[in-house]
């Protein structure tokens, strides 16, 4: 099945264009051109999900579930088309795109499962006690209910799973909210026929076609208006440190200020116990250059950091890595942008007081090759710049003297998304002490695994301290990212009759 864009918004159930548009910049494949999207059109689109809120907010949860599953159904319908101009804009190849589809509509019926239970409107109760003396307590009910519209920002690196109908914007709904989604430039294509997919499901179900609008291109001008706008109550955001800050400091901003949900990047570091050092560095090194390359180092979670204690296991390591990431050739990256600004990251490293090159290639263009370098323990701590994340397949060996300088690079590291403990059980005693410093951290902790791929289910915690994201009470990813979307009321000796289902 062959997709051909139309290259059109969807505002409120309708197909509108813009006088100006903008060309797609696809890896491979035709080109398509696109409406640049208006204030003005995020002004409509923000009033509709206002209008939707009155019917979708109150909504059921089985009527909501239904939708969710609506929306997974109509993406598989589009399964073909949706691969093949999701490769086309983003180079990822075609198993990574049916991968990342499976992973998308797997979370919305998760969530619609998850929403359909009821748990997650912690639902609390205290009977009223009116014989209480010096006095009596009220009856008081407390329910989780949704905060009203959202302004969700695709994110370049997952075309799917966290862009039009990708994590923000499932979760938003399952709370009952609507949402206005700005399409990410990168994958312009395959953010329309998501959203063609979504805007059948709400025909077929029959909601406010309010609940969901896709405005596509623009510049600072329509991701501000969308973030200012006085009927958006809450932003979900993937991308990058600087375009996420700005964001967030224009909700705070704003006359009535409201949360930003920003995942903003991490290096994720990996420490190494003595003992699995010594017993298998160089397995570990050899499952490193499969997680550090795998989609051309365009994940969040990539582990751009190993440390490990300085000596003949670190030595042995650190061949293992060059000789496991020398056969490795040229991957396409998503962008031009994110390509250079991978130059840079690899120019910044390389330049830095105290690091050695261990690897390096030759990249140009869209493409990147894998690097890596190393430095001691008392350099990293020298150098705040080598922790600053570098996005692509880039790696850094850090050596530290002994356990408690170890222990001191832990303590100097912003927040992350992940961090990895490779331990035997032979190093529990150490792990023990690493262990408390990472809590604080990171929102994920691992041991003896790699932190690509991040499993979509109840536990899950993707989120972090600053700045790995803006909001570290709060995941990304699994059931409990409902909760961003939504606040709790009390009802205090309201009538059984007046008061919502749901807490009845």
């Amino acid at each position: 099945m062959t997709f051909t864009p139309h290259g059109k918004h969807l505002i409120a159930g309708e197909w509108v264009a813009s006088e100006k548009s903008f060309r797609s910049e696809p890896a491979h494949g035709e080109a398509h051109d696109f409406s640049v999207g208006t204030p003005e059109q995020v002004d409509r689109a923000c009033v509709a999900a206002e209008e939707a809120f009155w019917s979708y907010g109150y909504s059921s949860r089985a009527e909501r579930a239904a939708f969710l599953n609506a929306i997974a159904d109509e993406i598989e319908a589009r399964a073909d088309a949706i691969t093949q101009i999701g490769t086309e804009e983003t180079g990822l190849p075609v198993a990574r795109l049916q991968g990342e589809r499976g992973r998308t509509t797997g979370q919305l019926r998760l969530f619609a499962s998850h929403i359909l239970a009821g748990d997650y409107l912690d639902r609390r109760v205290d009977e009223a006690l009116p014989d209480r003396t010096p006095l009596p307590r009220p009856e008081i009910r407390l329910m989780q209910r949704p905060i009203g519209p959202v302004a969700v920002f695709g994110a370049s690196n997952f075309p799917l799973a966290f862009s039009t109908a990708g994590g923000d914007t499932a979760s938003a709904l399952a709370a009952g909210c609507p949402v206005v989604v700005k399409g990410h430039s990168a994958h312009p294509g395959t953010g329309e026929i998501v959203a063609e997919a979504i805007h059948a499901a709400i025909t077929k179900c029959g909601i406010h076609p309010g609940v969901f609008s896709l405005i596509q291109g623009g510049k600072r001008d329509v991701g501000t208006s969308l973030v200012q706008h006085p009927l958006i109550k809450a932003v979900g955001f993937t991308g990058s440190l600087a375009g996420g800050r700005a964001l967030f400091d224009l909700c705070a901003q704003r006359d009535e200020p409201i949360p930003f949900f920003g995942e903003l990047g991490s290096v994720n570091p990996m420490f190494f116990m003595p003992n699995a050092l010594a017993n298998r560095g160089e397995v570990i090194a050899a499952g490193w250059a499969g997680s550090l390359t795998m989609g051309a180092g365009q994940f969040c979670t990539n582990p751009g950091i190993s440390v490990v204690l300085d000596g003949p296991d670190a030595d042995r390591f650190t061949e293992a890595a060059v000789k496991a990431l020398e056969p490795i050739g040229a991957q396409t990256m998503l962008t031009d942008g994110i390509a250079s600004a991978y130059r840079s990251g690899r120019d910044r490293v390389a330049a830095t007081a105290g690091v050695q090159e261990l690897l390096t290639s030759t990249c140009d263009m869209r493409n990147a090759t894998p690097y890596l370098f190393a430095t001691t323990g008392k350099e990293w701590l020298d150098n705040h710049v080598l922790g600053e994340e570098v996005f692509g397949p880039l790696g850094l060996i850090v050596r530290a003297a002994d356990m408690d300088e170890m222990l001191t690079i832990a303590r100097s590291l912003q927040g992350q998304l992940t961090c990895t403990i490779h331990l035997d059980d032979a190093d529990a005693e150490e792990a023990r002490k690493l262990l408390p410093i990472l809590e604080r951290k990171a929102g994920r902790i691992l041991a003896n695994g790699f932190p690509t791929g991040v499993e979509v289910c109840d536990a899950m915690v993707h989120g972090g301290p600053y700045p790995a994201s803006t909001n570290f009470g709060a995941t990304s990813v699994g059931t409990m990212a409902i909760r961003r979307f939504l606040r709790p009321v009390s009802y205090q000796n309201i009538p059984a009759a007046v008061l919502p289902e749901d807490i009845r």
